[in-house]
């Protein structure tokens, strides 16, 4: 009566179907609703909640708040989300300043100056942090997150590019733009969005799956309006090697005399490389390298914000073409305008000023160094137990080369000779004092440099002792115990292997951590303990339901089908979750 024949001959439940049919039976006549609490309405056992069409009356604004929040009840602890890089976590005088400004549009510059200044202080602080240079005037906005900012930074290169073609007499007709395949969906978009040809190289574990520079020779043409290079890729974790790329840049322009800029999408790393001690692994990858151009990050990331609100800096003003600034004469005064959004939310950016100034360099780069010391934490325990390889690398020693040694040496004598010294002229006191000064534990510098990230997967020894067990059941069963840790393909040219990926944000307690890590041991001992028929249930299990017609006619949508012998993200675009 309730079920739909399917294209695989099995039938179909259809639970809406079953559920409006036996409400329909109901013969109340609505008599003796008293609203005494949230749930003595109709809504509560007589009438569904409105989904498709606006209801004819209203209803008590208890009962609406109950009914959404526990329909919002279902949805992932936010604390306990590690698939995402984004912030959930507000300190309580955060959280006031975003209540008391959740009305305020960044829009408005002349009904708000006091939150116009506040932005424009942040664009300072942003551009310093990441070396502006002397005699260069930044410029930067505020954005709704770093998809628009990415938008907004290509543009930019793009249209230096057509300027500078036109006034060679060239034409402007096949741009290209270079990224990696690890690239997240808004650099895709951009390409698709303005009109560029998208040059995306594969990644390989050679290149430690980002971009790689070697095939970054071989991709680069006249018509390249720049190269997008990340600070942090969603998959690994790793830094792309930005001071690499701009010398193959230079050396470019020197043979041919074109001149390819630099965008960094410093989304997550923005926040990361300036405040840790590994900084970005050694090289220069911000304003420091005269080739990048503009740089753009999340707040709402490592900024310690929730969204949404990012930021792009231009190392100067010449570098965002004038005729992408709008002068808007608006609500009785006048503006500049170079983004994509009008009205966007004005609190995170108030925020994101709180966090700067109250946290200071000292209390972003403890943070900082929390998150990446909890993470080389997790890698060390995951591998420890012979199931589990990191692809991640923020675990591993930092190489050292035979001269940084030397020095490092001829250093460590000399601090010897001097502490040896203070302690006989100052007395044992104030050599301990000394001491004390110094860090107390390891810092990020004796790692290689990365975002706080750990991506890992089941080792070959594992996979040919227990063929039948998927990683995705690991992250099906960490779900059961409220933990979101997605399971999913690398980008193409290596999407035959799957990860595991957790992101260590700032509310990342070591107790938390503790937890995390014996529930992972747990369930892959479960798996371990059964068989391959035990586990196909879950294997099998449909994420999604096919929606069903009424009348008796199925939709088919192949798009929402798992389909066997087809990773997830092998087709189509590769969204990176971030």
């Amino acid at each position: 009566m309730f079920s739909q024949q399917s294209d695989t001959n099995a039938e179909q439940i259809d639970p809406d179907e079953i559920v409006n049919h036996f409400q329909g039976l109901d013969v109340s006549d609505g008599k003796g609703d008293n609203h005494l609490t949230p749930y003595s309405t109709p809504y509560s056992s007589r009438r569904p909640i409105p989904k498709f069409e606006i209801p004819k009356d209203g209803t008590p604004g208890e009962t609406a708040y109950a009914m959404i929040k526990d329909e919002l009840d279902l949805d992932g602890r936010p604390n306990l989300n590690l698939a995402s890089f984004v912030d959930t976590y507000l300190e309580e005088n955060a959280q006031k300043l975003m209540v008391e400004n959740l009305s305020k549009n960044l829009a408005d510059n002349d009904e708000y100056p006091a939150m116009l200044s506040m932005s424009e202080r942040c664009v300072s602080i942003l551009a310093n942090l990441w070396s502006v240079q002397k005699g260069e005037k930044a410029i930067g906005t505020a954005t709704t997150g770093s998809s628009e900012a990415i938008h907004l930074g290509g543009l930019a290169m793009k249209r230096r590019w057509q300027e500078h073609r036109r006034a060679a007499g060239k034409d402007t007709l096949s741009p290209n733009i270079v990224m990696g395949s690890n690239a997240q969906v808004a650099l895709l978009k951009f390409a698709r969005y303005f009109e560029c040809e998208a040059r995306v190289l594969p990644v390989s574990a050679k290149s430690k799956f980002r971009l790689d520079p070697e095939l970054v020779k071989e991709s680069i043409d006249e018509n390249t309006i720049g190269v997008f290079v990340i600070l942090g890729s969603t998959y690994t974790g790793h830094y792309e090697p930005v001071e690499e790329i701009s010398r193959i840049l230079d050396e470019y322009q020197e043979r041919t005399g074109v001149d390819i800029p630099i965008h960094v999408d410093a989304a997550s790393g923005g926040f990361v490389a300036p405040f840790t001690y590994a900084g970005a692994g050694g090289p220069k990858w911000n304003f420091q390298l005269p080739r990048v151009k503009s740089i753009n990050a999340s707040g709402h990331k490592y900024g310690l914000v929730t969204p949404g609100v990012g930021w792009i800096i231009w190392r100067d003003a010449s570098y965002l073409p004038s005729h992408l600034i709008f002068e808007l004469h608006y609500l009785g005064g006048t503006e500049q305008s170079f983004t994509l959004n009008f009205s966007r939310p004005g609190a995170q950016v108030i925020v994101q000023y709180y966090n700067l100034i109250h946290l200071g360099f000292a209390g972003y780069q403890e943070i900082m160094e929390n998150c990446l010391s909890n993470a080389r934490l997790l890698s060390k325990s995951l591998e420890a137990t012979g199931w589990y390889v990191c692809l991640s690398d923020i675990h591993r020693p930092a190489p050292l080369s035979a001269a940084k040694q030397v020095v490092e040496g001829v250093a460590g004598k000399v601090r010897e000779v001097v502490t040896s010294t203070a302690g006989s002229i100052r007395g044992q006191r104030d050599n301990e004092d000394q001491k004390d000064a110094q860090p107390s534990s390891e810092t990020s510098a004796a790692y290689i440099a990365g975002l706080p990230v750990v991506s890992f997967k089941f080792t070959d020894e594992f996979k040919r002792e227990y063929p039948h067990i998927k990683q995705e059941t690991v992250s099906l069963l960490l779900r059961a115990r409220q933990w979101i840790i997605p399971n999913y393909a690398l980008p193409p040219n290596e999407e035959k292997t799957e990860i595991l990926r957790v992101v260590i944000r700032e509310s990342m307690s070591i107790d938390l951590l503790d937890r995390l890590v014996n529930d992972i041991v747990q369930v892959t001992e479960t798996l371990m303990q059964n068989d391959e028929v035990d586990l196909s249930v879950l294997q099998k299990q449909q994420h999604r339901r096919r929606p069903v017609r009424k009348g008796g006619k199925e939709k088919h949508d192949k798009s929402l089908q798992l389909r066997e012998g087809v990773k997830r993200m092998a087709d189509g675009i590769h969204r990176s979750v971030c």
